[in-house]
């Protein structure tokens, strides 16, 4: 066979295939471990022990999220656990509402870093300083379920050998079209992706905005990477290279923001896909040991996807060309839908619909944007071509060694959130600076 017939047919059957092993692998996650739990209705009391759990949300420029975060997570279904919030060298009242929120909630504790030293350092500072045995770590705008931690408990109880577990991100910013096609991308794909890669053993990464952690496993693989990207996928592989299991929680709910700009959305996807390549090209020769074989499928899974952009990018490119030069035949094509287009398009709009009904216990007002996802293919599959295509020469790039900070990200258009009174500050802060860390008027060497 000819190799432009073979890079046609790639095109195309690749992700015709993968959509139907996402959906089913998500049936198959869905009718072994997730419609058992669908009948426990109090978590809590299913768990043989309350652990102490410390609650990590890092935090720059969160002056409009954190007061509703805190409060939500005052509320928890859960009676042992400790709240540490890091004020990473905010620019904005971030670092005053923390302080006047003590005073309001007795289990809150807060860090001050001076300067912005990224996400991975905010968190690592904290699991130093946290009590807990368990640390579930939120993003500062992120709302939890009340149940969140009950549920991720068991997984932990269950296997001694758990050293994360991921819960189930939910949109919140639902207002643009945007942000009503992000709602059946996080069912569609994260979603049943995630439930497909717990039935062969390995998850690509776990969720940033919501995943709890075993300290032990945590102190065992060095705690975050400062200089990867995006934290939450160098931490999963670096605890599943160490024979940690990492498993997928879908009740464990967690309602977060996301843009809902064009431009905002393509550096968020971005990050992700520059993340995605730096920690499959980290752990490259790690994964050349037969002992690491179970960490195989996920890595080709990654690098194939990187593949078929790349593959996308040259049959559009052949086709503008054709435009104005005359080509071979075998190299003529076009973009128009025919009967593959809408294959694909019957197929995506399938497994949507398979996810959502998946998901719907537990977003009741989901199937009220499936009108909206026969966009989807166009918009996210054009836009992850293009991130992925413009991420590895980044990646390639980007100084080794060179730390990720922060960088204020599109969160949607909402309504402001409720304000809560400002309370005079008392003295439980811990301020951080480097090198010295102050608790309490006190200072501490690293």
């Amino acid at each position: 066979m000819n190799l432009d017939l073979l890079l046609f047919d790639f095109i195309f059957y690749y992700p015709l295939f993968m959509a139907y092993v996402w959906m089913i692998g998500g049936i198959t996650y869905y009718l072994r471990y997730e419609r058992k739990s669908l009948r426990i209705k109090d978590p809590l009391a299913q768990l043989k022990a309350t652990p102490l759990v410390s609650i990590v949300v890092p935090c720059f420029n969160e002056e409009e999220n954190i007061r509703e975060v805190v409060d939500a997570l005052s509320k928890l279904n859960y009676p042992s656990l400790e709240i540490i919030c890091v004020n990473d060298g905010s620019k904005d009242k971030t670092g005053a509402i923390l302080d006047d929120l003590m005073a309001s909630y007795p289990t809150l504790r807060v860090i001050h870093q001076e300067k912005n030293q990224g996400k991975a350092v905010a968190m690592n500072t904290a699991a130093l300083i946290a009590n807990g045995e368990f640390l579930l770590c939120i993003d500062g705008d992120a709302i939890l379920d009340r149940d969140v931690i009950p549920w991720m408990l068991k997984h932990f109880e269950a296997g001694h050998r758990v050293g994360a577990v991921t819960g189930n991100p939910r949109i919140r910013t639902r207002s643009t079209l945007l942000g009503r096609l992000q709602v059946g991308e996080f069912s569609s794909i994260i979603g049943l992706i995630k439930r497909t890669q717990r039935i062969y053993g390995r998850v690509f990464t776990v969720s940033g905005v919501v995943a709890m952690f075993r300290r032990r496993a945590l102190l065992q693989i060095g705690f975050w990477s400062p200089d990867m990207l995006t934290e939450d996928i160098d931490i999963s592989w670096k605890l599943q290279t160490n024979h940690w299991d990492v498993r997928f929680e879908p009740r464990a709910l967690c309602w977060i923001l996301m843009p809902e700009t064009l431009a905002g959305l393509w550096k968020q996807r971005l990050r992700w896909a520059m993340g995605g390549i730096q920690v499959t090209l980290k752990f490259a020769n790690t994964l050349c040991a037969w002992r690491m074989r179970r960490m195989w499928l996920i890595y080709a899974e990654y690098m194939i996807s990187v593949f078929w952009a790349y593959s996308m990018a040259l049959v559009f490119l052949l086709w503008s060309v054709g435009l104005f030069v005359e080509l071979p035949l075998r190299w003529q094509i076009t973009i128009v839908p025919g009967w593959h287009g809408v294959l694909i398009g019957t197929t995506c709009l399938l497994q949507i619909m398979i996810s959502m009904f998946l998901d719907r216990r537990y977003d009741h007002r989901i199937f009220r944007h499936y009108f909206w996802m026969i966009w989807y293919p166009l918009a996210y599959w054009m836009l992850n071509m293009c991130t992925t295509i413009w991420a590895l020469p980044k990646v390639l790039a980007r100084r080794r060694g060179k730390r990720a900070v922060w960088v204020s990200p599109d969160r949607g258009l909402r309504s402001p959130a409720a304000v809560i009174p400002i309370i005079a500050k008392n003295d439980l802060a811990i301020r951080v600076a480097t090198p010295m860390i102050k608790i309490n008027g006190k200072d501490l060497e690293r």
